[in-house]
């Protein structure tokens, strides 16, 4: 199992869960099982627990134990699944926005910049759209847009524009191809740094990631019952931005809505501060150096 992944924060993200041995909880992210395999652990026989996953790999590690349920669905379709399962409201909800360690080690899948593989990056493998279908059919101004909004790239434009001269000449079909087009543009000491960027706007469109992420925390927002515990772990700023402000304001905007008397109008309460990976956790495993974990309750 955790050659597959390994469960980043958690036991602090079990603890946030503040789970209750005969509720029902739900792990919207369950990749290589670890963190329902600990929640499970804190059940007893009343409890329940469901898994989500879009990646059909992810069912080799599929727990058997007869209070656990695996769904093969993407998280924004909570709500619909929950409702199937007569499990609303629940006392819980963990969700790990990462790519997992297998996603990003299988070569064929194509979200790593390491290895050469034709340009993929669908977490769900019989959606249509796929990173070559991006780089390759996209105009300039729609590749401009998505390397400065999801890559936060400040040469964007120059990016679409060599992505666009290099696919006149012939198609672009692997990850190494889009490198070699574009290491030009990218100064030799952060070359890492702006191709981990690059490859990261490229799988938020792919995977319509931010979307799919505000329509989860709405969802869950609903399905949790009074008191429930919502805890979300993120990777970068773009996540982390509509975690914190969805758990501060109710909004996505960071506008707290206010009700005749000025009362703050909003679904959840964060609970205690940003927790980040210890330096033993990140020294043993380093995809778990930019998490951050935020927590909120149901009003």
């Amino acid at each position: 199992m955790t050659q597959y992944h390994n469960p980043v924060l958690l036991e602090a993200s079990v603890e946030g869960l503040n789970i209750i041995p005969n509720g029902t909880y739900v792990d919207v992210t369950f990749g290589g099982g670890g963190h329902s395999k600990a929640i499970l652990n804190c059940l007893d026989v009343g409890g329940r627990l469901l898994g989500f996953d879009q990646d059909i790999d992810a069912f080799k590690n599929a727990l058997v134990d007869s209070r656990f349920d695996l769904i093969h669905s993407n998280f924004s379709n909570l709500s619909q699944y929950l409702k199937y399962h007569k499990v609303i409201p629940v006392e819980g909800i963990l969700a790990d926005f990462g790519v997992s360690s297998h996603q990003f080690d299988t070569r064929e899948r194509g979200f790593s910049t390491r290895l050469d593989a034709r340009l993929d990056m669908r977490m769900n493998q019989s959606q249509p759209l796929d990173a070559f279908e991006v780089i390759n059919k996209y105009s300039e101004e729609d590749l401009r847009a998505l390397f400065y909004a999801y890559g936060e790239l400040k040469n964007s434009k120059a990016i679409a524009a060599k992505i666009i001269d290099g696919r006149e000449e012939r198609a672009i079909e692997s990850s190494m191809d889009l490198i070699d087009l574009l290491r030009p543009l990218v100064p030799r000491r952060i070359e890492n740094k702006i191709f981990a960027q690059i490859f990261q706007a490229l799988r938020i469109e792919v995977n319509d990631e931010l979307e799919v992420l505000k329509s989860f925390l709405i969802q869950a927002t609903t399905a949790l019952a009074k008191g429930g515990r919502l805890v979300c772990i993120s990777y970068h700023s773009l996540e982390d931005r509509l975690v914190k402000r969805f758990f501060q304001t109710g909004s996505f905007e960071g506008d707290l809505k206010k009700d005749f008397y000025g009362n703050p109008v909003k679904p959840l309460a964060k609970i205690g501060k940003l927790i980040v990976p210890q330096k033993e956790e990140i020294k043993v495993n380093g995809r778990a150096r930019s998490a951050k974990l935020r927590i909120a309750e149901k009003l």
